[in-house]
């Protein structure tokens, strides 16, 4: 297959994008008198990615709550463990491999809700590869993100029959597809609320036609059973020790949950508060990614937000295996008493927590995003 060089400014200006809308979304004045005020710090820059609570907080839902919520977004220098260790947030959101290795070192964090229910990870390959199943990756150049993002990729290879620092090329793969669209590597790890996307967005030089599904194959890891928790909502330990923080973290969830609801029900009115809050990624991008999130929250079979224990252990194990925790993880890294009681109210206000009959939408993506 013939495939001509990409640069950074065809592959959308993404990567650029994200580094500009990396900052800080405060709660709006005028909230009125009475309201408790808490703090989210983000895991990463305004995207849809987080889109329940920004829904929370311009429906008012958290103000109903009676909560003045502020919304910090993160960025790549910032470890929502860390703001939250050190006080300048109640609630943070990562996912679940961070939080045990910074339980692992006797940081006291709590995940107290599992918004996402499923992983998001997924390796890429062009079909033209040939490369259409997991074990014939051996031998190839398998890109890989670092900084504690690979660990479901080197589970996948294992129980594949490969050892990842021998049967296959590991590569450092920017948070981008310009290698992979470049030709520099034979699989790409993808999200496939974001990277995927990225590469659909971008014109195939064969037909001068955007890539489609039907060009790629797109192994997901929750398929291949080392899916890993990812978006789950942290507090410190000893905060959430005490009763009135614990009345205000089910406010804090059940108004967030209702948020997420909302998400599912509205897909394009949520695009159009996520982009009022972070205008740098394209429209037509949020919108995808939009889509896609509401699909690894929905259908969940517990009710949104509650840690399933066999995905904790799941997690916690591949955690275990890859030295991420060098102690096993006990299942005080979580508690589900308090996302219990925020879908209970919900339940009760005649809310679908489960999401049984959710179906994606189609999302047509055009060049670039937009």
């Amino acid at each position: 297959m013939r495939r001509r060089r990409w640069t950074v400014a065809s592959a959308l200006g993404l990567a650029t994008a994200v580094a500009v809308a990396a900052g800080l979304v405060t709660a709006g004045s005028g909230q009125g008198q009475g309201l408790t005020k808490v703090t989210l710090q983000s895991k990463w820059v305004v995207q849809s990615q987080f889109a329940g609570y920004y829904a929370a907080k311009a429906k008012g839902y958290y103000k109903q709550a009676g909560l003045d919520v502020t919304i910090k977004a993160g960025g790549p220098d910032i470890i929502p463990e860390q703001v939250v260790l050190g006080k300048q947030a109640e609630f943070g959101i990562n996912w679940m491999p961070s939080t045990l290795a910074q339980r692992d070192t006797g940081s006291d964090l709590v995940n107290i809700g599992q918004v996402y229910a499923r992983s998001g990870t997924t390796e890429v390959t062009f079909k033209s590869s040939g490369i259409n199943t997991f074990k014939k990756m051996r031998g190839k150049k398998f890109g890989v993100w670092i900084f504690g993002n690979e660990f479901e990729q080197r589970a996948a290879l294992v129980k594949n029959g490969m050892n990842p620092d021998k049967d296959v090329q590991l590569v450092k793969q920017n948070f981008d597809m310009l290698a992979f669209l470049n030709g520099e590597i034979d699989a790409a790890s993808a999200m496939t609320y974001n990277e995927l996307a990225q590469v659909l967005e971008v014109k195939n030089p064969d037909t001068g036609k955007l890539y489609t599904l039907k060009d790629l194959n797109v192994f997901k890891y929750s398929a291949l059973g080392t899916g890993m928790l990812q978006d789950g909502i942290i507090v410190r330990g000893d905060w959430i020790s005490e009763a009135a923080n614990q009345a205000t973290a089910v406010k804090f969830l059940e108004a967030s949950f209702k948020g997420w609801i909302y998400c599912r029900d509205h897909l394009a009115e949520c695009t159009n508060i996520v982009l009022k809050n972070g205008p740098a990624l394209p429209k037509g991008h949020q919108r995808w990614q939009m889509n896609e999130v509401n699909a690894l929250i929905w259908p969940n079979r517990l009710g949104i937000g509650i840690m399933d224990p066999v995905e904790f252990k799941r997690t916690a194990t591949i955690a275990k295996t890859y030295k991420v925790i060098k102690k096993q993880a006990t299942k005080a890294s979580y508690r589900t008493d308090l996302a219990k009681k925020a879908v209970a109210n919900l339940r009760k206000q005649g809310f679908d927590v489960l999401g049984k009959s959710f179906k994606k939408k189609v999302v047509v993506l055009k060049e670039g995003g937009k």
